[in-house]
């Protein structure tokens, strides 16, 4: 049996942060050489040209996304056993926690923070927030992996020219992710699962649960990466499947990064993985995207949870 020793656990944190560091290192010498020669008042004619019902529908998608990211919150709450939390406070928690989060790039460290403040006021403890958050993220992955591994079957070259592997290697790859998925539904199917210790318990979700999970996770991913493909100009034809495939690592590198959205790695993944010679329309639609998916609500976010904390601070001192 491996002890989780506290040098055991060092090693594992450095070894993060250089394979962190290693993905910063590659996205950035593989943006720089993408953005070669790219005519840049073609980017912004390209944006200009974009029409405003595109914009509108992929906004709409954005927030079916967001909207479907609440529902992360909500069923950690309830895999916990605290359905007395009503649902506006686990979209409260998520929509604060997520954005800001992600957009400074501590998503571990920050997100914590923030569903503490949100969820204290509703007798949630450190630990609670712990496993809320492990819940969600286990909601994350399961969601990714699986919209991953059925994007490659449909377009197994989606993403070779960002893991150097061919379609068919590509094809076992997505086999492996979906039969990994399944392995952890069944075992999750058969009986109750947890870890941990007898005082500090973390409950795993059952196995219906677990298949939720699944389907909200692709749908929030679904619902972002059609946000991307709305924004690609018809004319360079770039079919669904690739889109999200290319989408879905691209975001799993830049979560890897720990970078503040992904900022350069995702970007540097997407251009490899969809751009070819025509650079300037994905650019184009990569900063519509940036704008619509991370700033914006990244700027409500920071808001919400700004007022919400001015709110409670102006209560409690005025009261005697």
């Amino acid at each position: 049996m491996l002890q989780n020793t506290p040098r055991s656990h060092a090693r594992l944190k450095g070894l993060g942060v250089v394979v962190s560091l290693a993905i910063a290192a590659a996205a950035i010498f593989a943006l720089t050489h993408a953005l070669k020669n790219v005519d840049y008042d073609e980017v912004f004619a390209v944006v200009g040209r974009t029409s405003p019902g595109v914009i509108v529908m992929a906004l709409m998608l954005v927030a079916i996304s967001y909207a479907s990211l609440t529902l992360y919150d909500l069923l950690a709450l309830r895999t916990i056993g605290r359905a007395d939390i009503p649902y506006r406070i686990a979209a409260l928690a998520s929509f604060t926690s997520y954005p800001i989060a992600h957009g400074v790039g501590a998503v571990a460290l920050i997100a914590p923070v923030i569903r503490y403040r949100v969820y204290s006021r509703h007798g949630l403890g450190v630990f609670d927030v712990a496993n809320i958050s492990f819940l969600t993220g286990l909601t994350f992955w399961l969601g990714n992996l699986t919209a991953l591994a059925l994007s490659l079957f449909c377009a197994p070259d989606a993403i070779s020219l960002i893991n150097y592997l061919p379609p068919s290697a590509n094809r076992w790859l997505a086999a492996a992710l979906l039969s990994a998925v399944l392995a952890f539904l069944l075992w999750t199917w058969r009986a109750p699962r947890s870890f941990g210790t007898r005082r500090w318990p973390v409950r795993l979700p059952s196995g219906p649960v677990v298949l939720l999970q699944i389907a909200i996770g692709i749908f929030d991913l679904g619902a972002a990466a059609l946000a991307m493909y709305v924004l690609l100009p018809a004319g360079l034809d770039i079919g669904v499947f690739r889109v999200i495939a290319v989408f879905i690592a691209a975001t799993l590198l830049g979560f890897a990064s720990h970078s503040p959205a992904g900022i350069g790695v995702f970007d540097a993944a997407v251009l490899i993985g969809l751009a070819g010679d025509e650079k300037e329309p994905v650019i184009a639609a990569l900063l519509m995207f940036r704008f619509l998916y991370h700033f914006l609500p990244f700027v409500l976010a920071l808001g919400l949870f700004g007022g919400l904390e001015g709110w409670r601070s102006f209560r409690g001192r005025s009261r005697p």
